[in-house]
């Protein structure tokens, strides 16, 4: 699944980061800890790796 926003595709790295152990879990905040928590690390990868050219920065939930 490809991020839909600058910030998810962050939050989505920052939680790879910490699943890989790259990154002290504790570290996380708000999306990425949750992230983290329920998405595998393939499903991490692939949103992660999303290219951020054309993306806005955050997408309202309406």
């Amino acid at each position: 699944m490809p991020a839909k926003s600058a910030s998810q595709q962050k939050a989505a790295g920052a939680a790879l980061a910490a699943k890989r152990g790259d990154m002290k879990k504790s570290e996380l905040r708000g999306a990425s800890k949750s992230m983290e928590k329920s998405m595998s690390e393939r499903e991490l990868e692939k949103m992660a790796s999303t290219s951020r050219k054309g993306k806005p920065e955050h997408v309202s939930k309406h």
